[in-house]
């Protein structure tokens, strides 16, 4: 297939453009800000990293409001966030599944992230861009969106997959759905958020339609032009979390299907789905952005901090309900 031998080669050649880092776990609680704001508690529990100005009700410039963020790039107060994962016991009870950082973590050797996700910004494709030609304009205060939906139960939406990685973490090939046997490593979870926007809407009813996903493949793949009606492009805004499923692995039961539900009691792959925040400091995104051939940490024009430094970053417990150990 098409996306499986271009993810292939985004792995083999080297990389060059666009960013990517990872953020330790700010918070796990079931606020919802975008899609439920000033709902405490939202529907579901959701798994958070970024910026502490993070809420049940968030509007205006985030990262006024912010004074520290989980992120390595500490100009970051972004917020990202995806429904947590959780494993369904045959007594009707269960059990968050731990995150673990993905392997290979920050790639200047800030080492230390605890939990969270790792975020990619890309002006086109991870290996080269054409800003020359088609500059990215990144996103302004106050901006949100979703992707994906935990009402969908048909077809998959492109960009949201899942992958089962092996003892060694090598991952296996990318599914719209959970694995269906155990995974010795774990289970990774991609989300690629659209990159058009058009160019007047911070947020839209639904959280989506003021975007619009011109992506045709799975993986880091080069996007069709915008269309008339969402006309700017943006970064492509991409998520990847390790869901730590290998204490679970003996827990499976034989034959059974699979055990693994979103804390919207979702069973069915495709309600994978994730939710953005945008919060970076004045023009420091877009000047990363600006930066032509250059991956990871826009060569230089982004403040980093040690993830020591991310991990002292807090919030309180807004909600007050346990959202670990065996639930009922």
């Amino acid at each position: 297939m098409k996306w499986a031998a271009a993810r292939a080669l985004a792995l083999v050649v080297p990389v060059q453009a666009g960013l990517r880092f990872q953020c330790s776990t700010l918070t796990i609680q079931r606020l919802d800000p975008v899609v439920q704001p000033g709902a405490n508690p939202s529907s579901h529990v959701h798994h958070i990293v970024g910026g502490n100005a993070f809420n049940a009700s968030m509007t205006g410039d985030v990262a006024e409001r912010a004074t520290c963020t989980t992120c390595e790039m500490s100009e970051d107060f972004s917020n990202y966030w995806t429904a947590t994962l959780y494993f369904k016991h045959q007594n009707g009870s269960y059990h968050r599944v731990p995150v673990i950082p993905v392997n290979p973590g920050n790639l200047d050797g800030y080492a230390g992230t605890q939990g969270g996700l790792t975020v990619y910004y890309t002006q086109r494709d991870l290996t080269r861009d054409t800003i020359a030609q088609n500059p990215v304009k990144t996103f302004p205060p106050g901006f949100r969106m979703t992707v994906g939906s935990p009402t969908t139960t048909g077809g998959a939406h492109v960009g949201l997959r899942y992958q089962c990685l092996s003892a060694g973490g090598g991952r296996g090939p990318e599914t719209p759905n959970f694995p269906t046997s155990p995974c010795a490593g774990g289970i990774f979870v991609t989300q690629h958020f659209p990159a058009c926007w058009d160019g007047k809407n911070l947020d839209s009813p639904d959280h989506q339609s003021h975007m619009y996903n011109s992506i045709q493949y799975d993986g880091f793949l080069p996007a069709a032009p915008c269309p008339a009606s969402h006309p700017v492009r943006m970064p492509q805004v991409t998520f990847e979390t390790v869901w730590d499923t290998s204490k679970f692995n003996s827990m499976w039961p034989s034959g059974g299907a699979n055990p693994y539900v979103w804390s919207f009691e979702g069973v069915n792959g495709p309600g994978n789905h994730a939710d953005y925040m945008f919060g970076w400091k004045g023009d420091s995104l877009q000047r990363a952005m600006n930066k032509s051939e250059c991956f990871y940490d826009g060569c230089g024009s982004i403040t980093k901090q040690q993830m020591s430094v991310a991990n002292q970053c807090k919030i309180p417990d807004m909600v007050g309900e346990v959202t670990d150990g065996c639930t009922s």
